[in-house]
C-alpha cells in the first residue's frame, strides 16, 4: 500500500487491541501517530514504545463521549504535527445483560462511548480537515453485530448499527470537502480481552469457530491492515462502505459446514 509519510493520524481507543495495532500499523507507514485513551499507563506506554522504535508519536487522554476530550484531542495533534490527515474512531465499549433487565444508565454509557463518541470524534476531526484544506479520511471501527445480533448484547449491537449508518451519511456530507469515511466490521478478533474469555473456554471457542470458515479467529494486525487500507490513497474512490474482516462469518448460510 501507498506510504502514510507525513501523515497524521489520530486513533481513539489506542492503548490496547484493535486500536493499538492501528496505532502500531500507521506508524511502520510512516504516519505520525496520537494515540486517545482514558487508559493513561497503557497509552503512555505504548506511545513510548512506538518513540522508542522511530515513530512520531503523542499519547492524549481522552473521553470520547466528552466533545470537549474530542475536541482537545484533535487540537493537540495539530499542535503537535500541524495537522490532521487521518482518524480512527476505534473507542467502544460493551455491557452485557438481557434485554429485559438492562438498565437505562447501562444503554445510555454504551451509545455515549460507541455511537456518539464517533459522531463527536469524526465531526471534529472533520472541522479541523476542513480548516486545513487537502481532504481526509476517517474510519469508523463497526463490527459484524452491525448486520448481526447477539441477545446479551443490546446496546452494543444498536451502536455498531447506527454506525453502519452514520459512516453512510458522514461520507455523503464530507465528500465535497474530499473527506472520505469508511467503517471497517471486525468478527471475533483475538485481543487480549478476547484471549482471556475465549481461549480458556472450550465451549465459547467451539461456538466461535463453528460459525467462522475460515477456521479461526482474527488477530487485531489484520483489522490494522484494512484500516491503513481505508485510509490511504489505495482507497482514493472509496466512502460509505463497511469492509468486515470476519473469516467469512456474515457470508456463512446456517446450512453450510463452517469448517474450511
Amino acid at each position: 500500500m501507498t506510504g502514510l509519510a507525513g501523515k497524521v493520524a489520530l486513533v481513539t481507543g489506542a492503548a490496547q487491541g484493535i486500536g493499538l495495532a492501528c496505532a502500531e500499523a500507521f506508524a511502520r507507514a510512516g504516519a505520525s501517530v496520537v494515540l486517545a485513551d482514558l487508559n493513561d499507563d497503557a497509552g503512555r506506554s505504548a506511545c513510548a514504545r512506538l518513540r522508542d522504535e522511530g515513530a512520531k508519536a503523542l499519547y492524549v487522554r481522552c473521553d470520547v463521549s466528552r466533545k470537549a476530550d474530542v475536541e482537545s484531542a484533535v487540537a493537540a495533534a495539530a499542535s503537535e504535527f500541524g495537522r490532521l490527515d487521518i482518524l480512527v474512531a476505534n473507542a467502544g465499549i460493551a455491557h452485557a445483560a438481557d434485554f429485559l433487565e438492562l438498565d437505562e444508565a447501562d444503554f445510555d454509557r454504551v451509545l455515549a462511548v460507541n455511537l456518539k463518541g464517533v459522531f463527536l470524534a469524526g465531526q471534529a476531526a472533520a472541522r479541523q480537515m476542513v480548516r486545513q484544506g487537502g481532504g481526509g479520511a476517517i474510519v469508523n471501527m463497526s463490527s459484524v453485530n452491525a448486520v448481526v445480533a447477539i441477545a446479551n448484547q443490546v446496546p452494543y449491537v444498536v451502536s455498531k448499527g447506527g454506525i453502519n449508518q452514520l459512516t453512510k451519511v458522514m461520507a455523503l456530507s464530507l465528500a465535497p470537502h474530499r473527506i472520505r469515511v469508511n467503517a471497517v466490521g471486525p468478527g471475533t478478533i483475538l485481543t487480549d480481552l478476547a484471549r482471556q474469555a475465549v481461549l480458556g473456554n472450550a465451549e465459547a471457542e467451539r461456538r466461535i469457530l463453528s460459525r467462522t470458515p475460515l477456521g479461526r479467529m482474527g488477530e487485531p494486525g489484520e483489522v490494522a491492515k484494512a484500516v491503513l487500507f481505508l485510509a490511504g490513497d489505495d482507497a482514493s474512490y472509496m466512502t460509505g462502505q463497511t469492509l468486515y474482516p470476519d473469516g467469512g462469518r456474515l457470508a456463512l448460510n446456517y446450512t453450510m459446514p463452517s469448517a474450511p
